[in-house]
């Protein structure tokens, strides 16, 4: 008995089990590119509200979520679980190839959190 002889597939009328996860059919640069870019941004607005924080005191972080965290869990681990957090959400969004939000996201870190950072911290 070959193995190709248990059954016919003609007498099991069904649909095909559809597939789950599909390959992407070549790498996209633009989406490297935005994931590279949103994990900077992540690093750079840890490291930069860390500094601030330390410097100016707790007062000076506009998230209220953030804050209150630090005064939980002390500014370090807040910070680095945020980030991470964040970090993999973001990683989340690339797998599933929604570049455009992760692009969003990326504008959005660099403009309302690294560069009122950089100017409060070096001007």
């Amino acid at each position: 008995m070959s193995p190709q002889s248990y059954a016919a597939a003609a007498t099991f009328p069904a649909t095909p089990v559809p597939k789950v996860w599909n390959q992407p059919d070549s790498r996209r640069w633009f989406g490297d590119l935005v994931i590279v870019a949103f994990l900077l941004a992540q690093c750079f607005d840890g490291i930069f509200t860390y500094v601030g924080v330390l410097t100016y005191g707790i007062g000076i972080e506009a998230n209220p979520v953030i804050a209150s965290l630090m005064t939980v869990f002390g500014f370090g681990p807040a910070l680095a679980g945020a980030k991470v957090v964040a970090g993999v959400l973001g990683i989340c969004l690339h797998l599933r190839q929604i570049h455009s939000a992760v692009a969003i996201l990326s504008l959005f870190y660099l403009t309302v959190a690294i560069l009122p950072w950089g100017y409060i911290l070096f001007f």
